[in-house]
């Protein structure tokens, strides 16, 4: 996929301890159930457009997709939140989606 955010690099220099708390949280609530990685994702994904957090639909939609979604699992995770979110938030999410899928 692409490399990681320059911005997430500048935290992990200048915060170590932090990003490897937060790291180690990831990993221990993702292990704790029984959910495959590919759902944890999509799960996240939708966190991140409720929220319209841009960075974080990209890093949950290349993550889903690093763990086996297509672009189109990605994009329909998106549609299904249309009457929850509405329009133009979902619109919003799948063009950063877009940016990490093409």
């Amino acid at each position: 996929m692409t490399d990681t955010p320059k911005h997430y690099q500048k935290m992990q220099e200048r915060y170590p301890a932090v990003l490897d708390a937060v790291g180690q949280l990831g990993s221990t609530v993702r292990e704790a159930g029984p959910l495959p990685e590919k759902e944890i994702q999509l799960i996240q994904l939708a966190a991140a457009a409720a929220v319209k957090s841009e960075g974080g639909v990209h890093s949950h939609a290349r993550r889903a997709m690093e763990a086996g979604a297509s672009a189109e699992e990605v994009r329909h995770a998106l549609l299904v939140l249309i009457s929850t979110l509405g329009y133009p938030n979902v619109a919003a999410a799948l063009s950063w989606v877009d940016d990490v899928a093409e």
